[in-house]
């Protein structure tokens, strides 16, 4: 009977721990990040795809998250190939911005999710962000759902190395100067 009681309250607390600890895989597939960047004459938009991700939640409240990116799938969308496409695509790889054959993902590790206020459903996210191997802080709303977390954030390169055309890093650059921030808006299924 000792062992049965034993056996009965070891069950319970494993039971327990796994209806308040849960790590839910983003699906790849259907996750999405669309990208804006901006310069003095226009902007260019486009995506980059997740490499693998993961949203943990403890008694159906978000607790952390981790996300890579693989930044070899950068892609253009606002120019059609033949028409400026490629070569854009090519030259956000390349080592003036995104060093993709040296920094193949982005990667971004939640330290804390808190409740927004009153909400029910948009946390308050601070994050480890990646980009070329430099790490810094970020914070951001997330609005989570019961298969879907969205949010839309802006990010300033200069912070990862990021200086190409920066009109905060470089005097002179007219209407030659692309934006320090771009903006990201992401949608994670899980």
């Amino acid at each position: 009977m000792k062992n049965f009681k034993s056996i009965a309250v070891a069950f319970f607390v494993a039971l327990s721990t796994l209806a308040t600890a849960q790590d839910k895989k983003i699906d790849t597939k259907k996750s999405t990040i669309a990208w804006v960047g901006k310069k003095v004459t226009g902007q260019h938009s486009g995506t980059v795809n997740f490499k693998e991700g993961t949203l943990t939640f403890k008694s159906g409240k978000l607790t952390g998250g981790n996300l890579t990116v693989d930044m070899n799938s950068i892609a253009v969308t606002d120019l059609k190939a033949g028409e400026g496409k490629e070569k854009l695509e090519g030259h956000l790889k390349a080592d003036d911005f995104f060093g993709t054959d040296k920094f193949a993902t982005a990667k971004i590790v939640f330290k804390s999710a808190t409740l927004k206020g009153s909400s029910k459903s948009i946390y308050t996210v601070t994050a480890d962000l990646t980009i070329k191997n430099v790490t810094k802080p970020v914070t951001f709303d997330l609005t989570v759902g019961k298969t879907i977390a969205t949010t839309t954030i802006n990010i300033d390169r200069t912070k990862y190395g990021i200086e190409y055309k920066s009109g905060s890093v470089f005097d002179g650059l007219g209407d030659a100067a692309i934006s320090d921030e771009f903006e990201l808006t992401v949608s994670l299924q899980y």
